[in-house]
């Protein structure tokens, strides 16, 4: 096999490929190379001179054009190609095989249309061959990677996101494990950008470890090290008893210089980033986490070494850390926004006034513009992104790279709920709060999305999008993890969208921070709490002492009362619709029926015993 890269590649680039052994990850690339059909083809081995040329080459090809800062560079898509597929993504599924509730094709049909599609796709083009590691390096937690793309920045940013994973690949003889992904930007348009975006396919394969992505730019589409290896990720997590989670990972500072270590689930606009880049906290990770039992314990780390951000409203009062690394001198990729006629950048949102002209995803622009529909183009697309490095932020922990992983001390569920949920509860025990907190996750439609508020949606784990083996067996990986366990985890649920009879929000913008410190005192044992028929909420007098230390400000009881009142009626209304949820679904557990159910009873039994629907927290002390 050695002899045909050396006939593919020059000297330069096939001395980097013979220091690879394992002929499985040689076969895959030998296949790529005969499927694409490369003009040239560059093996990235994370030196310096390689990542350089990636970064040079992507804006020679005018992929990226370079901004007034010499590390920063700016990127367009597609008119129509600038968010997730979510339509022309789907997992091949082998006949006689099914999975509810996630979009599917038939792997024989599937693999035959995107294979067709990447025939001869990079005739023209040089391939790029990049080795990447998931998690940590030479870690229990490491997943070798390899991406083959003819995007030099698809490229470029995954060399900002992802560990490079060379050694991982020419260290060992034989791999257990890799993933395989392959991606092609397809034929361009005058402006660098796919333009055959009725080919556009993003197919994952679960038999075959692979995701194939044809004919798009988008990174969410194309940065296969994200989202879509994630559903790699949970299918071989199925097999291996461990979890790949749609979840940040955080650090809460304690007294005497302690850490504790907790994961989030949010679905989108409901405080996930707010969250993980709380002020006077760790950041470890903002997006996706592998997790493992360690001798007893849970351990997680951050797949990712860099984030991928919205970037539309980030400013300097809301987002100051955010704000700081986006207008720093260090490396910087930005999609979608204005480029102004100094080469200066601007987005919706952003400090300042909006320009009067320059250069966005739709070509010249200036305020007013329209789209073939007759829709005012806005100075930023409302997906438009940041890319940079974790090390950019100021609130990285220094142990966030820790190969052993970090030990995680609480699981956190947070949704949008405007009348249901108390903004901080502990469930009892890790199957109440696998299934209560985590498989019984809502979040709130907003008027924004479907002119009508309060449509709610189960999201279960908040990873719904990305689940790859049958739901069921995903609610079963999650209650099996917490067994055995010698250090408990507790399990957690927040909302911070609370709201009164008027439609104002109870919360404070703030007031999340108060909640993460008592969670913190709470699993190192230095707080009570008092039962409620949902789970233990926290006492007055803690949460008084916490929001005069933290935030600077009065608790009063009125406030407590409002917050933490049980509400009886429309916890029912909640367990009604998750069962009836589940009941068009096959194979759930029985453990979920059983555990809403007790949760159900225990609601009934408070109202009669209280006479009332809504039951102040003073009642139960």
């Amino acid at each position: 096999m050695k002899e045909y890269f050396k006939q593919k590649l020059n000297e330069k680039e096939y001395k980097k490929l013979k220091k690879i052994s394992d002929s499985n990850v040689l076969g895959y690339i030998k296949e790529a190379i005969e499927l694409c059909n490369p003009k040239s083809i560059f093996v990235n081995s994370g030196s310096h001179q390689d990542i350089e040329y990636i970064r040079e080459k992507a804006t020679t090809l005018g992929e990226e054009l370079q901004l007034a800062k010499e590390k920063q560079t700016i990127h367009f898509d597609n008119y129509g190609d600038q968010a997730r597929d979510k339509k022309n993504t789907k997992i091949l599924v082998p006949k006689g095989k099914e999975l509810q509730g996630v979009n599917t094709t038939d792997r024989d049909e599937g693999l035959m249309e995107v294979l067709g599609f990447l025939k001869n796709i990079m005739n023209n083009k040089e391939m790029i061959i990049g080795f990447y590691c998931l998690g940590p390096v030479n870690s229990p937690f490491s997943i070798p990677a390899v991406q083959i793309t003819d995007s030099f920045y698809v490229a470029h940013s995954e060399n900002i996101l992802y560990r490079i994973g060379y050694e991982e690949f020419t260290s060992k003889e034989k791999l257990s494990y890799f993933i395989k992904l392959l991606h092609s930007a397809g034929a361009l348009d005058e402006r660098n950008t796919s333009k055959d975006l009725d080919k556009r396919r993003v197919y994952i394969d679960l038999e075959g470890n692979i995701v194939y992505s044809t004919n798009t730019q988008y990174a969410g589409n194309t940065v296969g090290l994200k989202k879509l290896s994630m559903r790699l990720a949970i299918y071989q997590a199925s097999k291996e008893d461990w979890l790949c989670e749609h979840m940040l990972v955080m650090g809460i500072k304690g007294k005497n210089d302690r850490v504790t270590y907790m994961t989030g689930a949010f679905p989108s606009l409901c405080g996930k980033t707010s969250t993980a880049m709380m002020e006077g906290e760790y950041i470890v990770g903002d997006d996706i986490a592998y997790l493992r039992k360690i001798n007893g314990e849970i351990k997680g780390v951050n797949v990712e070494k860099g984030i991928f951000g919205i970037i539309q409203g980030v400013n300097s009062k809301d987002d100051p850390l955010i704000w700081k690394a986006l207008n720093s001198d260090n490396e910087l990729i930005v999609s979608n926004i204005l480029m102004k006629d100094d080469k200066g950048i601007h987005w919706i949102g952003k400090d300042g006034e909006i320009p009067k002209h320059g250069f966005n995803h739709s070509g010249e622009w200036e305020p007013g513009k329209k789209d073939a529909t007759g829709k005012e183009i806005k100075v930023s697309h409302p997906n438009a992104r940041f890319t940079i490095k974790l090390d950019m932020l100021d609130n990285l922990d220094p142990d966030w790279d820790n190969k052993d992983g970090l030990r995680i001390s609480a699981f956190v569920y947070g949704g949008r709920d405007s009348d249901t949920s108390c903004p901080v509860e502990e469930a009892f025990d890790w199957g109440h709060g696998i299934i209560t907190k985590g498989a019984a996750l809502e979040s709130e439609t907003t008027a924004a999305t479907l002119g009508k508020e309060g449509v709610r949606v189960i999201n279960p784990m908040s990873n719904l999008d990305f689940v790859s083996v049958p739901l069921g067996k995903y609610l079963e990986m999650n209650l099996e993890f917490g067994k055995n366990l010698k250090s408990p985890t507790n399990i957690y649920g927040v909302n911070y969208f609370l709201k009164d009879e008027n439609g104002k929000f109870f919360n404070g913008r703030e007031d999340k921070r108060v909640w993460y410190k008592w969670i913190e005192k709470r699993v190192n044992n230095e707080v009570k709490t008092i039962d409620m028929p949902t789970g233990r909420i926290p006492l007055y007098k803690d949460l008084k002492e916490l929001f005069k230390e933290v935030l600077k400000k009065d608790f009063s009881k009125e406030e407590y009362d409002k917050l933490f009142t049980i509400r009886i009626q429309e916890n029912l209304k909640k367990i009604e619709r998750v069962r009836s949820w589940y009941q068009k679904l096959n194979n759930i557990p029985e453990k979920l029926y059983q555990i809403l159910e007790e949760q159900e009873k225990r609601l009934h039994d408070a109202q009669k015993k209280h006479g009332s629907s809504y039951i102040s927290p003073f009642k139960l002390t």
